[in-house]
């Protein structure tokens, strides 16, 4: 082999390994970083204050809508509720994203739902079957879309949650807009909601939907403070949500370090 050709070689081979290393890097940081989620999952899953958390939510729901039923209302009341990680748990969903090292995808998630797994959380059928048996009627506000409906229905129903049906289950269906607030008014119109139940400010005014940083979330909170514990109930959801979302500005094209660096700098220490 010639000299020259010996270096032609060479700079091939050391071109290639250098496309190599710059190609795992790139498929490094695509990867999804899920770890930071882990003690978020586990405090879900394993942790007595979380199921002491759900059971004090219901019994305040309760107590609630024994106070309201006292009075005396021209119309028929009614309750509204979020599905996820409200009154269903999908915790095992975010596990298995850990688990297999996946990012969320609507097509996972999709998969997920129409297994009709997910679990109830504490407290949550008890409740609901109350107030349906005080002829309070359920209404379930769920972002999930109409393909995930059947799904929804039938795990609602497996579980033994009242009263699920297509007037009563409220799916998302205009693909431009997760808005819950035109679900709820409808719904309104009818009866006289006594409380809302949820996991996300998003699920319970159109105040919260439109507040899209941290700072405004807070102070929408600090607006209705007055709200919470008497018709608007919070159930802890430290997995996801529109907390998160505000962290990053909405942004969903970030990269998993920008991400990282987003939830980062938003801490506050001393």
């Amino acid at each position: 082999m010639k000299k020259n050709d010996f270096q032609n070689v060479r700079a091939i081979i050391v071109t290639c390994a250098l496309l190599a290393v710059s190609l795992t890097q790139v498929a490094l940081a695509q990867q999804p970083d899920n770890e930071y989620q882990v003690g978020a999952i586990l405090w879900t899953q394993t942790s007595g204050e979380k199921a002491a958390l759900a059971y004090q939510a219901f019994a305040l729901a309760r107590m609630t809508l024994d106070r309201d039923l006292r009075l005396r209302h021209a119309r028929k009341r009614a309750i509204i509720v979020d599905v996820d990680e409200t009154i269903m748990d999908n915790s095992r969903f975010q596990a298995m994203l850990v688990q297999t090292n996946q990012a969320y995808s609507g097509k996972l998630w999709t998969d997920w739902v129409n297994r009709a797994e997910a679990s109830a959380l504490p407290g949550a059928v008890e409740f609901l079957r109350y107030a349906n048996s005080r002829g309070v009627r359920v209404f379930y506000i769920t972002n999930r879309k109409d393909i995930e409906k059947a799904g929804t229905a039938t795990n609602l129903m497996k579980l033994g949650f009242p009263d699920v049906n297509d007037e009563t289950l409220l799916v998302r269906t205009d693909p431009n807009s997760s808005s819950k607030e035109p679900r709820r008014q409808t719904v309104s119109a009818k009866y006289y909601v006594v409380l809302l139940m949820g996991d996300n400010l998003n699920d319970f005014a159109d105040v919260f939907e439109k507040s899209k940083t941290v700072a405004s979330r807070l102070s929408a909170v600090e607006q209705n403070k007055s709200q919470f514990g008497t018709r608007f109930i919070v159930l802890p959801n430290p997995m996801y949500g529109d907390w998160e979302n505000a962290i990053y500005d909405y942004n969903n094209k970030l990269t998993e370090a920008e991400k990282n660096a987003k939830r980062k700098g938003a801490l506050k220490g001393y």
